[in-house]
């Protein structure tokens, strides 16, 4: 053992020991509680309060693993959880991240290491022509636009956000010089759906700009009319209307949009039109699910997490812009010391220009990998398989005749809850996860407390859902008959 903590020979061996503890894991994972059942502090009296003066036995380390760290592991890539939204896993993108630690260079610019860049681009441009996005969203067609991987969605939002209210403000100035930067954001007004992620109302926060919520239909969708109104009130108000963030796939209900109408309101108000498909852009690579984005040609920037449901471990968040210039220009900041002498010659990307922070790591190999490894085929054959099985529990609820089903089911998630009051749903739920067979979370949906229930795990399969149904439905029984009567 070296000074260092573990030699190339150690490495060797406990690379392999490592890989084979994370085989274990994901294979028996099943034999774990979903959810760990410990309270919060649990792990500080498990450890000593500093730091080892001197190194300890990696043995001991691990051995802590189970100790420690697993009571407290909620098991997000169990086939009983279906809480949230899925977090992507797969083994070829496990390996990629291996290779992305190893190499372990900071890509914030071309020169900074130019395979790290340059993957980047014709990875962006190979998952955007499996959505096939408009040529204006890609980097290799009109050399104007182009994709960037931001570490989440939330960043994404903000990111354009920032670019929006960037070229707002540049635009009126251009217009009228004497006019102050704080005079215009203070007139500035961006949109959202009420069914919008919390993550765009904050970055509305960030921003420093007021972020008006857009009322949803019945569908939970945000209609072009109901927009236009707000639009015309904003306006005769004095204010500024400059951003709207469309959600294709809502994390309530997987509720999208109209951004067919919406779109062409945006271009026609000269509002910047940000859709956020978190969860729900990676079925957009089959073609029955492609529909769902029809409408993506009136947007300025479009972003998905394929680290949600297309096989690529986390953090892996695609951002597509039309015009790459108008993020450069929010974020452009070129010290000495971070110029080359390839910067100005057109033909690279730096892309701490495209981000809020500078660091970036080699996100794009686990996009490399996967795409090779799995096929476009192969991903699509993935996502059905989730979609059939939401669409399976679905079947199951509506067979039972106490329960309901709260919202359409299109891709894999499936809102349902009790007939019957909030408490009484309230308590399932409570029930359900004290249990910890499963995991489920709640979301209000038209002033009711329901139940989603969100296929997650790559392994997930129709026992697991047949499993999962049987669970709940007897705990249903056992809630309602504890009712008063």
């Amino acid at each position: 053992m070296t000074t260092c903590g573990m030699d190339t020979a150690d490495f060797r061996r406990r690379g392999k020991e490592m890989v084979d503890y994370i085989a274990d894991y994901l294979e028996n994972i099943e034999q774990r509680d979903v959810y760990p059942d410990v309270q919060p502090g649990y792990l500080r009296s498990l450890i000593p309060n500093k730091a080892p003066e001197e190194p300890d036995a990696y043995e001991d380390v691990i051995r802590d693993i189970e100790r420690v760290i697993m009571p407290g592991v909620t098991h997000w890539h169990s086939p009983y959880f279906y809480a949230y939204f899925p977090t992507a896993s797969s083994y070829p993108s496990m390996l990629a991240d291996m290779l992305c630690t190893g190499i372990g260079c900071i890509g914030f610019s071309w020169a900074a290491s130019p395979a790290c860049t340059e993957l980047e681009t014709v990875m962006l441009d190979w998952l955007g022509k499996m959505l096939h996005l408009p040529d204006d969203f890609l980097a290799e067609a009109t050399g104007q636009g182009g994709g960037v991987i931001q570490s989440t969605a939330s960043e994404a939002t903000l990111v354009a956000l920032l670019a929006a209210r960037s070229r707002i403000v540049r635009k009126i100035q251009e217009d009228d010089p004497d006019r102050q930067e704080l005079d215009i954001i203070s007139r500035l007004v961006a949109y959202s759906s009420d069914q919008a992620h919390s993550s765009v109302e904050r970055a509305g926060l960030i921003a420093g700009v007021r972020m008006k919520k857009v009322p949803a239909d019945k569908t939970f969708a945000v209609r072009g009319e109901t927009f236009s109104a707000m639009l015309k009130e904003d306006k005769e108000a004095g204010l500024i209307p400059f951003y709207f963030c469309a959600t294709l796939g809502t994390t309530p209900s997987c509720a999208f949009d109209c951004i067919t109408e919406l779109g062409p309101i945006c271009n026609a108000e000269n509002m910047w039109m940000h859709i956020d498909a978190a969860y729900a852009g990676s079925a957009f690579i089959c073609p029955e699910f492609r529909p769902l984005l029809n409408g993506v040609e009136f947007a300025d920037s479009f972003n998905f997490n394929p680290h949600k449901w297309l096989l690529v471990n986390f953090d892996c968040s695609a951002m597509w812009v039309k015009k790459r210039a108008d993020i450069i220009g929010a974020f452009k900041m070129d010290p000495l010391y971070l110029k080359h002498d390839h910067q100005e010659s057109g033909l690279v990307t730096d892309y701490r220009h495209w981000q809020i922070p500078l660091g970036r790591r080699f996100r794009s190999l686990k996009m490399w990998f996967v795409f090779r490894l799995y096929g476009l085929k192969g991903l699509q054959a993935y996502i059905r398989k989730h979609v059939g099985l939401a669409k399976e529990f679905e079947r199951r609820v509506r067979e039972d005749q106490r329960f309901e089903i709260s919202a359409d089911v299109v891709l894999g998630l499936v809102c349902f809850r009790l007939k019957g009051s909030d408490e009484t749903n309230k308590t399932l739920l409570k029930r359900i996860n004290e249990a910890r067979k499963i995991h489920l979370v709640p979301c209000q949906l038209a002033g009711s407390f329901v139940l989603r229930f969100a296929i997650c795990a790559r392994t997930t399969e129709s026992r697991h859902i047949q499993e999962a149904w049987s669970h709940i439905s007897e705990i249903a029984s056992k809630v309602l008959q504890d009712l008063p009567n």
